[in-house]
């Protein structure tokens, strides 16, 4: 054999650089399932289902197209359940000249099969993952020697390169950001009749996979009933036309939206599609643009999507690869609290976590605002130890690849870095969630409140936020309007404000 071609469970493209020059003679292409990597974080069953049945699927289509496929199966006989183990064996097995992976999309996959390598004594041959647009080298130039890595900036320059929502090389419109008029609340009678997102059909792979997690991830968390995500290039590009069709016009505007029991409003439901490699984001882009283009949306519903592909992906990408390994552990706001265990239920009195975490149980889905303003919010005020929030996040979310959900956690929610990603802490009170959602009309807690039994805890945690980092955050220009808002507050009621390791453990105790 002259290369053993690695193909993970999240590069599930054909046109893959770790094909070039593929021969179907002297190569073979080299899959494993392997239940450490469902396990080293308690995954959601319909992630690992969805892992599973895209690559059972990818690897019909290899052996269709006559490659040679060595494939190891969850339930195969003397399964060591590791990837760098599995590996080591093939490598003895087969013995090839070299190795022939993409870039990993995490730190921890990358070291394993190294080490994998090295311990074949056989070379590793890492190739550039072109599903991106903007490759890890190109972003660490782009960054060397700033002080801040603001995504708009970034952005900007990606819309520039690839000629995305330009008129004669300057940004349609006028405007580079519609983020403005990317901010509205649904009215008080709700969306109304929403698009149901295209269903997929179990086929019998895809069942059979369902069967299997659910047996041998049992006491895993979460529901595979409503399991019909996209597991293959053709059902992605499907619920790419669908989301342009039926959704898209209306997706920018309410973006940031919530509402009870609408788990999907106008969103794509594509980032994992993207992120396991079965749908081009190139492809995404150039849908949303054609149809401003040709007048079916409008420049703000289409300029807020593109931006979530062409800035904000490609940017956390960069952050994660940039600063990897030791950006996992930061912990800016010295916070040290347990992750409560009624995250893994959604047993809770507060409506706005209880439907947020409920429909993650359900779908392994939330959208960018639940995870941000309602559960990060929450981990943020009370003082989570982020690490756990970021472990809890790639466990639960069907989409979650590490190099896009830890700097979303750890930067962006938790403000764990200090600041490379986000500007400022994004904290609110529970009137943000108010003014975003219906949640609070079916809560027994009032948002307006931060004192009593009835008060709202996020609204309560919110001022104990701002008087606990009160020194350091008066130093952020951008937070001073908050600290002056705190400064009004009559100073014994400052002084009183219970501890917040106090209150984390009363809220505990009555959500349990």
């Amino acid at each position: 054999m002259r290369n053993l071609v690695i193909v993970l469970g999240d590069q599930l493209n054909d046109d893959s650089a770790v094909f070039d020059g593929f021969d179907r003679n002297k190569d073979a292409v080299w899959m494993a399932e392997a239940a450490e990597e469902s396990t080293h974080v308690w995954s959601h069953k319909a992630r690992i289902a969805l892992f599973l049945s895209a690559m059972r699927h990818f690897e019909q289509r290899l052996t269709q197209r006559g490659h040679c496929v060595i494939y190891r199966r969850l339930d195969d006989f003397n399964n060591s359940h590791s990837l760098r183990k599995e590996l080591i064996k093939a490598c003895e097995q087969f013995r090839p000249d070299k190795l022939v992976v993409v870039e990993p999309g995490d730190y921890r996959v990358r070291g394993e099969l190294q080490q994998a390598a090295k311990k074949a004594g056989i070379p590793l041959e890492i190739r550039i993952d072109r599903s991106f647009f903007c490759p890890v080298e190109e972003f660490q130039r782009w960054a060397h020697g700033r002080k801040q890595l603001r995504m708009e900036f970034f952005y900007r320059e990606m819309r520039r390169k690839f000629n995305v929502l330009l008129d004669d090389g300057e940004p349609a419109g006028g405007r580079w950001n519609y983020d403005v008029e990317n901010r509205g609340s649904l009215p008080k009678s709700g969306p109304g009749p929403l698009p149901a997102p295209v269903r997929f059909e179990r086929d019998r792979t895809t069942q059979f996979v369902l069967e299997l997690v659910s047996f041998r991830f049992s006491r895993h968390p979460g529901s595979l009933d409503n399991f019909d995500w996209p597991v293959t290039a053709e059902q992605a590009e499907a619920a790419l036309a669908d989301f342009i069709e039926h959704r898209l016009p209306n997706f920018g505007q309410y973006q940031d939206a919530m509402w009870t029991n609408e788990p999907w409003l106008y969103h794509s439901r594509l980032s994992a599609a993207m992120n396991l490699k079965l749908l081009d984001p190139r492809k995404v882009v150039a849908a949303a643009e054609k149809a401003y283009r040709d007048g079916k949306v409008s420049l703000a519903q289409a300029e807020g999507f593109i931006r979530q592909v062409i800035g904000w992906r490609e940017y956390v990408r960069g952050v994660y690869w940039t600063f990897m390994p030791e950006y996992a552990d930061r912990n800016a706001m010295g916070a040290r609290e347990a992750l409560p265990k009624w995250f893994w239920t959604g047993k809770t009195e507060m409506n706005c976590m209880k439907q947020t975490l409920r429909q993650t149980l359900d779908y392994g889905y939330a959208h960018h605002i639940q995870r941000l303003m309602v559960t990060g919010l929450y981990c943020l005020l009370a003082g989570i130890d982020p690490k756990q929030v970021h472990e809890w996040y790639l466990a639960v979310y069907v989409d979650a690849v590490e190099w896009v959900e830890l700097p979303n956690t750890i930067g962006m929610s938790q403000y764990a870095d200090g600041g490379v990603m986000a500007s400022k802490p994004y904290i609110a009170s529970g009137k943000y969630i108010d003014k975003m959602s219906n949640y609070c009309s079916g809560c027994k807690y009032d948002p307006a409140k931060r004192e009593g039994e009835d008060a709202c805890p996020f609204t309560t945690m919110y001022w104990q936020y701002l008087q606990r980092h009160r020194e350091e955050l008066a130093k952020n220009p951008r937070m001073l309007l908050q600290i002056k808002n705190l400064n009004r507050m009559d100073l014994p009621e400052r002084d009183e404000a219970p501890p917040a390791q106090s209150k984390q453990a009363s809220l505990q105790e009555k959500t349990r």
